[in-house]
């Protein structure tokens, strides 16, 4: 071997080799199901409409539903949808705290002696299976909460059902927690749609000003991006602050030389 053999260039590869090197993976997909066991469970994954005699129910789908709605204009930079998920994170994480202590404490209590004898939670013999596809990882989250709280409701028919917890605890504790869930669910519904972003609202736009009237001021420190959501979406346009040196401001069109547009490649 010489060093003319060892200096060469490489083959190329065959067009058919580069063909198949130049093919990317497709989307990735998944499926999420949610199985729920108990009735009032499966009341709050719809909801109920309103109507003359009854106020409406808001469930996960229609929590889901306002999320994909304030994640999109999060993503488009408006203020009170960033803090609108902040709401939301807040009171998710607040009800879930409340539905774990009061599984921890039925746990405790049916656990304790029983004299030999022994006692499993109850199970639907038809449990019901729900495919689920949300554009929000908060959804998801609500999904989860609405999850926990069907296994409390589970705890707590079974600790009623075996003379372990009286019929006025047992209403009270179903009706506190579905109401702390559906109190939760029901705040994505206050959020408005306005079109308004940090430009707007920096500017004093007509849609800022709709927003303040609808939603109230929205605080500082969320405009300025020092609190935020711990998920957040990607942004569709860069603030003008925080723009890179030569980029063209929001409100003029790209030059010929300067950046353009880009879809956001976030597939949430």
């Amino acid at each position: 071997m010489n060093l003319e053999s060892l200096n060469a260039q490489p083959d190329a590869p065959p067009a058919d080799t580069r063909a198949k090197a130049s093919k990317q993976p497709g989307v990735l997909r998944s499926q999420v199901w949610l199985t729920v066991q108990t009735r009032q469970a499966h009341q709050l994954i719809y909801g109920r409409e309103g109507s003359p005699a009854r106020a409406p129910i808001i469930g996960l789908v229609g929590f889901a539903e306002r999320l994909r709605i304030i994640w999109q204009a999060a993503r488009d930079d408006d203020p009170w949808a960033d803090w609108w998920l902040i709401k939301v994170c807040d009171a998710l994480d607040a009800t879930g705290d409340c539905i774990r202590n009061w599984k921890q404490d039925l746990d405790h209590l049916l656990a304790q002696p029983a004299g030999g004898m022994e006692v499993s939670l109850a199970e639907s013999l038809r449990p019901c299976r729900v495919l689920l596809q949300f554009a929000s990882p908060y959804a998801y989250q609500g999904a989860r909460l609405l999850a926990e709280y069907d296994a409390l409701v589970c705890r707590i028919l079974t600790a009623s059902h075996t003379g372990l917890l009286d019929s006025r605890h047992r209403d009270e504790v179903l009706d506190s927690c579905a109401r702390r869930l559906r109190a939760t669910f029901m705040i994505a519904q206050r959020y408005k749609l306005t079109g308004a972003d940090r430009e707007a609202l920096r500017c004093g736009h007509s849609e800022s000003r709709a927003a303040c009237q609808a939603m109230g001021e929205v605080p500082q420190e969320v405009v300025s991006g020092e609190r935020c959501a711990p998920m957040v979406p990607r942004k569709a346009l860069a603030p003008a602050a925080v723009a890179p040196p030569g980029a063209p401001r929001r409100d003029e069109p790209p030059g010929q030389d300067g950046p353009q547009d880009r879809p956001d490649p976030d597939p949430q």
